[in-house]
């Protein structure tokens, strides 16, 4: 009866050592992808030019996601400490913490990453600013402010007006050089919202991606930490049974 405690005993205790360090290698790869995630989501927070279009189009909620992340990401970092610890030392309060922070943490990453392609995607909420922004430009291209915007957009992007070259001749503005191609002579023919909305989602597509990544290593690491919870109390019965 003895040795075949003995041989449960030690199986058991092989099966947490592999949770335990599993978990630890899971927690060492969070932690790397929540500091790719912060530094990819700072660099888009203080990229000079970028900032500079959306504060010109009034755009500037498409930063509402980016800080959620930015926070989360920052948490992401410190509490993968949390999980390597507590899975090192087979703390059961600590793991049941540590779920808990993962249970936030994914909460949170879907959360911000909804947010940032709800303002940064085709048919989302920034369509509808950006289509404001540029009509009321369009409409007022005859000041040099105005012409100025236009043209930096139209020929960086290479489009034409909000939805089309016909939103000046909607409201009745003279077709500018900048909405021409400079090889054929010929307008552009997407407009500028659905152009920059392309551009947006090409900035945000990374970001997104490894958030995701992250949000799916919470849900494995929360899963494998209550696994190891588990484990670790059916040993401490053992050992309990043992001494009895």
């Amino acid at each position: 009866m003895g040795i075949g405690y003995g041989a449960s005993d030690e199986q058991l205790e092989k099966q947490i050592g592999c949770v335990k360090y599993t978990l630890f290698c899971f927690n060492i790869v969070a932690w790397i992808i929540s500091t790719a995630l912060f530094a990819l989501t700072v660099w888009l927070r203080a990229e000079p030019g970028f900032n500079d279009w959306l504060k010109i189009l009034e755009a500037q909620s498409f930063y509402i996601g980016v800080y959620v992340l930015i926070g989360i990401s920052i948490v992401m970092m410190a509490v993968s400490f949390l999980g390597c610890l507590s899975a090192l030392m087979e703390n059961t309060l600590a793991l049941f913490v540590f779920v808990g922070t993962q249970v936030f943490g994914f909460i949170s990453i879907v959360a911000g990453s909804a947010v940032l392609m709800q303002f940064s995607t085709m048919h989302s909420s920034l369509q509808p600013l950006l289509n404001v922004s540029l009509r009321r430009f369009v409409s007022t291209s005859e000041y040099t402010y105005s012409n100025y915007v236009l043209t930096m957009i139209q020929e960086n992007i290479g489009c034409c007006g909000a939805s089309g070259p016909w939103d000046y001749l909607d409201l009745r503005q003279p077709l500018p050089s900048s909405c021409r191609d400079v090889v054929s002579g010929n307008a552009f023919f997407n407009g500028c919202v659905d152009e920059l909305t392309w551009f947006f989602e090409g900035k945000t597509g990374w970001i997104v991606a490894l958030a995701m990544t992250l949000g799916l290593l919470n849900v494995i690491c929360a899963v494998m930490s209550f696994v190891l919870v588990q484990a670790v109390k059916k040993e401490e019965e053992q050992a309990s049974n043992y001494r009895r």
